[in-house]
């Protein structure tokens, strides 16, 4: 599906989750005129996604009910957006079709990618295209560089890479996206508490002498539709707060909402934000 183009006349369905991506979504899709369904998860999604489009609301567990309402307001291609907290079984309530779902790929079994695959494939089995968020907004795709004034100094530059080496180990088990090094020091990975929490434990691990770096690479192998590392300006103020001088994400495959926003409050905060090349 990479490099595929998302075909503008298509009505798109956005399966919204949490923060500002599934917002900036919507709203290029009202600026271009396409024709757009948001399907919003409720206690993930901010109620503003709904704002002057069709939508629907649903429980995350209520999977048939999703695929109705999609079906019901003519959406031929899906984007999956925002953030969304694995919930617990019991806490899902799934109805039949999630139930079904859950039966056949085994729910616990997977990571993240694994299961996020695998709930792509059922929706194309329900005959609907998915699509990335990239195919919809490309300025959002990292490049190699930086962002701002400020640039990595010799110390950050190792610490990147050690980075870049945990974080892929750490992605091919499918556990997560990301990493914070200080001084050749792995201070934390990032789990299924996610990037803010991760950060936010950072501050106490931190050693003398220069700051760490956040590190966010893609998975091994990574579905792209879906889960792409992403990162913005408040990202930018979570790892100034947690003592870091910098942030490093993979090049072509991490989102930056906002790129000129970034970089300004980077140099704001005497920081760095650079797109770097990852091998596969």
């Amino acid at each position: 599906m990479v490099g595929n183009r998302s075909n503008p006349k298509a009505k798109l369905g956005l399966i919204a989750g949490a923060g500002d991506l599934p917002l900036r979504l919507a709203s290029a899709c009202r600026a271009e005129g396409r024709p757009l369904f948001v399907l919003a998860l409720e206690g993930f999604a901010d109620p503003a996604v709904t704002e002057g489009v069709e939508h629907g609301w649903i429980r995350l567990g209520a999977a048939g009910t999703g695929i109705s309402l999609l079906r019901d307001h003519g959406v031929g291609e899906l984007v999956l957006a925002g953030a969304v907290r694995r919930p617990s079984f019991t806490d899902l309530r799934p109805d039949l079709w999630a139930a079904r779902f859950i039966a056949r790929v085994g729910m616990k079994a997977l990571g993240d990618d694994g299961l996020l695959s695998a709930l792509i494939s059922g929706l194309e089995a329900e005959g609907f295209r998915v699509i990335g968020v990239d195919e919809v907004l490309a300025d959002l795709l990292a490049a190699v560089g930086p962002y701002g004034r400020v640039m990595p100094d010799s110390q950050a530059e190792l610490d990147i890479q050690r980075g870049i080496q945990v974080a892929r180990h750490l992605g091919a088990l499918d556990v997560g996206q990301g990493a914070v090094v200080q001084q050749g020091l792995v201070l934390a990975v990032e789990a299924v508490e996610g990037t803010d929490s991760m950060l936010s434990r950072c501050r106490e691990l931190a050693r003398r002498g220069p700051g760490g770096v956040l590190v966010k690479v893609s998975k091994p192998g990574q579905e792209r539709r879906a889960d792409l590392p992403t990162i913005g300006v408040e990202t930018v103020e979570r790892a100034a707060r947690a003592g870091l001088r910098g942030i490093a994400v993979e090049a072509g495959a991490a989102l930056i909402l906002d790129r000129r926003a970034v970089g300004e409050r980077a140099d704001a905060l005497e920081m760095f934000v650079v797109g770097v090349a990852v091998e596969s």
